[in-house]
C-alpha cells in the first residue's frame, strides 16, 4: 500500500532535530513519496539539497503568497533559472491569500499571475495556497491554462470543486478529515469523486487531532487516510491505491527517478 503526501514542508527548521527518523517512520509505513513545496526563495536551495539527498521527496519551487513582503521581482527570474536546472516537479506553492487582510492582494495578484505564466512555458502543474480567494484564483486558471496541479487543504464549495476538476486539478485533504467537528470537510470528502482526492499533511501544520497541539508530521498521513475511507466508508486499500494514482496523473514520479 504506497501512500504519497502530495503536501509536506520537510524542509523547514521544526524538522531539524529528527527529520531522519520521521523519514525512517514514514518509509516504514509505506510513505513512498513526498512533495516538499516551497515558500519563500532563500530556502529553495536548502530544500533542493534535501531532496536531492533523500530518496521519495520531491521538490517544488514558488513564492508563497502569505510572505509577500519578502518577495522581489529579482526571484521571479531565478526561479525560471532553477526550472531549467534543478527540474522540480511543480511551481509551488503559490496561490492566493484574502483571508489575511495585512496582505497587499494587489502584489499577491502581481506574484501569483508571473508564476502561472512561468507554470505555463515550462508545463509545469502548480500547488496552490487558497484562503478566501477561490473564485479570483479559478478566474486567473481560466485565463492562464496551466496543465493542473493540486488545490492545497481544499475547503471551498462543490461548484468551486468542480471547477478545478475540470481545470485538472486534484484537491488536497489532510488533517482535518481527523477532526470530527469538521462537517464541511467531511461533506466534501465524502461527496467528491475519489479521483479528484489527493492526501496530504501540510506538516508542520494542520495537525491531525490525535497530536493537537504538537508538530504535524507527514507519518501521520496515515491517520488521515483512515478517517478518509471511514467518511467515504470505502476500503482503505482502495483508498490509498486510488490517492496516489491521482497524484501520478498530476505529476509523473518516475520522470524524475
Amino acid at each position: 500500500m504506497e501512500i504519497i503526501d502530495t503536501h509536506c514542508h520537510l524542509d523547514i527548521e521544526e524538522f531539524n532535530p529528527d527529520r531522519d527518523e520521521v523519514l525512517r517512520r514514514c518509509r516504514q509505513n509505506n510513505i513512498s513519496r513526498i512533495i516538499v513545496p516551497a515558500i519563500i526563495s532563500n530556502s529553495w536551495g536548502k530544500l533542493l539539497e534535501l531532496c536531492k539527498k533523500e530518496k521519495g521527496l520531491y521538490p517544488a519551487l514558488g513564492l508563497h503568497p502569505v510572505f509577500i513582503q519578502q518577495h522581489h521581482d529579482d526571484d521571479l527570474l531565478r526561479l525560471e533559472e532553477l526550472v531549467n536546472s534543478a527540474c522540480p516537479v511543480a511551481i509551488g506553492e503559490i496561490g492566493l491569500d484574502f483571508y489575511l487582510k495585512n496582505l497587499d492582494q494587489q502584489l499577491q495578484l502581481h506574484f501569483f499571475e508571473a508564476q502561472l505564466k512561468l507554470a505555463k512555458k515550462y508545463d509545469l502543474p502548480v500547488i496552490l495556497h487558497v484562503r478566501k480567494a477561490h473564485d479570483q484564483v479559478l478566474q486567473l486558471l481560466k485565463k492562464i491554462k496551466v496543465k493542473g496541479g493540486f488545490s492545497h487543504a481544499f475547503n471551498g464549495s462543490q461548484q468551486q470543486a468542480r471547477q478545478y476538476i475540470d481545470l485538472g486539478f486534484k484537491l488536497g485533504f489532510g488533517g482535518t478529515l481527523t477532526y470530527k467537528n469538521a462537517s464541511k470537510i467531511h461533506q466534501l470528502a465524502k461527496s467528491l469523486p475519489l479521483e479528484a482526492i489527493v492526501l496530504e499533511t501540510d506538516a508542520p501544520d494542520m495537525v491531525v487531532e490525535s497530536h493537537r497541539g504538537e508538530r504535524n508530521s507527514p507519518e501521520y498521513i496515515t491517520e488521515s487516510l483512515a478517517a478518509l475511507a471511514e467518511i467515504r466508508n470505502e476500503d482503505i486499500n482502495v483508498i490509498a491505491q486510488q490517492t496516489s494514482l491521482n497524484a501520478n496523473a498530476v505529476i509523473n514520479f518516475s520522470d524524475y527517478e
